[in-house]
């Protein structure tokens, strides 16, 4: 019997320590691939079902899973030595648009919105590389493809569900948008987008791709679903989209000898179905009435006009916006606090966005902007050339042309080209739901160059570990910080919603509002407006209530100084504390900031009004009622003036005491 020595049992020990510490790496870099593809599955189902994750405390949700997802990413990086990453030409582009997103942020005249926006864009993007780089592979597309469509899916059945029961009630909340579906968006419009992306990708499965029959039975349902979602939102744009992105596909199937005959077939059925369906169900609705039979008559939610001239006269006010801010736009979320200056006279509500995403980016962003995104879409075009015949080799592989690559290629290709119809109609690249759904797709489409060349792929050296891990590891820990913040103050501005308007305890939860989030003017406004509104009440602290309101209102003009209204009330209180002439400078900023504002020129005549310039006031009201007919405001005041001056026209008519 041979005792083995020492130094054998010393070498068998560290080979078999060193084979369980792989072993273990292995383990732990399978587990954090899977906690990606969660996160992101949890991500994209999250999203569209929270409101299309537009409100506060949804988008802080996504947010804190896409930290974690780059977390994960930042440990897999050193979990797998041999690991290599994928670094197709679109990545510059990407990382582009991100490093100018952080430069523009640091010159924004609106800290807070820019810093929003810019979070979003980080996210996107990093976003955009963690799924290039960690859900490529076949079972991962698919599982993300499917998980989409179920989506959609549940989103259009919803919507059917509503029109059928002639609801607007979205969860918990209600839609403006009478007789319209929504599903589980506030707008129908953000839904039918989502639609307009997913029923491609559907209906390539369907056709092209490699599935069970009861796979291919659910995809046909999937389908049906969301073309009937699609159809009860009566978004005109969303249908037009839809449409490119079909007949895309069916033209591309079209081509081909092994899907033509089922090409033909669909369709086919979409001509026929679609028509009778129409003519025997749509037509009789009162939505297809209103927004297809007779779309002026319903052009309006609120105050804001939606017709196609009015979303044209946003257009020309973005194209001016950009056209004196050429290079860098006004600024990262600008468009809305500055489309006041630009406002033409027939548009009173508040647009929000440009209803033209890509107008919004020039607007926004500038040339500098502009120039990033076009080249990014031309680059993305070019390698969609190089990559076809790759992609295509295999669906030709199979005797039955029947591929789960191409189905995916051909259906995300689709849905990004009805989401790039829809965007010049629209904003829903600023819906984050939708945002995300194109990344994710655009993501999976780009990884497909890696079937063209191997130029793409490299191994990261130790520095570069280094230096990924460490951004990866940044933006986690600032967006944990974001989200802390963000969240304290959605906290105590939602307390604030449930106590008395304008009241002293309204102004405390607004208070601690603002200390978590010191840039916020809005809550500064808000604050302001508590305590002007306390100060009329009158009071032996009236004073000393109107002079704290002029503070938060001089905090809200510093955070922004393209908000009137701020500038409107600051004039209002100077009146109320008999400070008039200190008054005039701050009722001219506020009409610079919104000439064409019929509630900023009607209290701008309220202002004559306290001075007793009776003449000129009646002149401001009379503007106010041009630029706005449904004006209580003005018109009350207007009579008042009237009444005044019609009183001293007859006083100076009367002799004089003792003629």
């Amino acid at each position: 019997m041979v005792v083995p020595g020492k130094s054998a049992l010393l070498a068998g020990a560290r080979s078999s320590f060193f084979r369980a510490m792989v072993l273990t790496r292995r383990n732990l870099d399978w587990w954090c691939e899977r906690g990606i593809l969660s996160l992101v599955l949890g991500i994209l189902v999250f999203a569209p079902l929270a409101f299309g994750a537009v409100d506060t405390w949804a988008w802080l949700v996504v947010q804190v899973a896409a930290a974690a997802v780059f977390v994960l990413w930042g440990a897999r990086l050193w979990l797998n030595p041999r690991g290599k990453l994928l670094w197709p030409p679109l990545a510059w582009v990407v990382l582009a648009f991100m490093a100018y997103a952080v430069a523009r942020y640091f010159t924004a005249d609106i800290e807070y919105v820019a810093r929003l926006e810019t979070i979003q864009v980080l996210l996107f993007g990093f976003l955009f590389f963690a799924v290039l780089n960690n859900l490529r592979g076949q079972e991962e597309i698919s599982i993300v493809s499917g998980t989409l469509i179920a989506v959609g899916t549940f989103a259009a059945c919803y919507a059917v569900v509503q029109l059928t029961r002639n609801s607007n009630a979205v969860w918990n909340q209600d839609s403006p948008y009478l007789n319209r579906a929504s599903g589980t968006y506030i707008s129908p419009n953000n839904l039918s987008c989502l639609l307009a992306m997913l029923l491609p990708l559907a209906l390539a499965y369907l056709l092209v791709g490699k599935v069970k029959i009861v796979t291919r039975i659910l995809l046909g349902y999937a389908a049906v679903a969301m073309a009937a979602g699609l159809a009860v939102t009566f978004s005109r744009g969303g249908w037009i989209a839809a449409a490119v992105g079909i007949i895309l596909l069916l033209g591309i199937l079209l081509g081909h000898g092994n899907h033509r005959l089922k090409a033909a077939l669909l369709l086919a059925v979409i001509l026929l179905g679609g028509g009778f369906l129409t003519s025997h169900y749509l037509s009789k609705t009162v939505g297809y009435m209103r927004r297809v039979a007779s779309p002026d008559e319903d052009s309006s939610v609120g105050m804001i006009d939606t017709s196609a001239d009015s979303r044209l006269m946003l257009w020309r006010s973005a194209v001016q916006m950009w056209a004196d801010n050429p290079w860098c736009g006004v600024g990262p979320a600008h468009f809305d606090y500055r489309f006041r200056e630009y406002r033409p006279v027939t548009v009173q509500g508040r647009p929000d966005r440009v209803h033209n995403d890509y107008l919004n980016l020039l607007a926004d962003w500038g040339t500098v902007g502009g120039v990033i995104v076009l080249a990014g879409m031309g680059i993305f075009i070019f390698w969609l050339k190089k990559t076809w015949p790759h992609v295509r080799r295999e669906e030709n592989d199979f005797g039955s042309g029947q591929s789960n690559r191409f189905a995916f290629f051909i259906g995300a290709l689709c849905g990004l080209a009805a989401l790039a119809v829809h965007s010049a109609m629209d904003f829903n690249l600023h819906i984050p739901a939708n945002a995300l759904v194109g990344v994710v797709l655009l993501a999976l489409v780009a990884s497909n160059a890696r079937y063209a060349t191997e130029q793409f792929w490299f191994r990261p050296q130790l520095l570069l570990k280094l230096i990924f891990s460490t951004v990866l590891g940044a933006v986690a820990i600032y967006f944990s910080v974001q989200t802390w913040r963000l969240s304290g103050e959605a906290h105590w501005l939602a307390q604030a919603e449930e106590l008395p308007i304008f009241s002293a305890e309204r102004a405390t939860a607004l208070e601690k509002a603002f200390a978590c989030e010191p840039k916020n003017f809005a809550t500064a406004y808000a604050i302001g407006e508590c305590f002007r509104l306390q100060s009329q009440t009158g009071g032996s602290d009236a004073d000393a209530l109107g002079e704290k309101s002029l503070v938060w209102y001089a905090r809200a003009i510093r955070l922004n100084p393209h908000d009137g209204y701020s500038f409107l009330r600051t004039g209002m209180c100077l009146d109320l504390l008999d400070r008039s002439r200190e008054a005039e400078p701050a009722y001219r900023a506020a009409e610079t900031r919104d000439p064409n504002g019929y509630y900023i020129v009607a209290n701008i005549g309220w202002h004559y009004v306290q001075i007793g310039d009776y003449a000129a006031a009646q002149e401001w009201f009379t503007r106010s009622l041009k630029l706005c007919d449904d004006n209580d405001i003005a018109r009350n005041y207007l009579a008042i003036c009237q009444s005044k001056l019609a009183a001293k026209a007859a006083g100076k008519l009367m002799p004089a005491s003792g003629y």
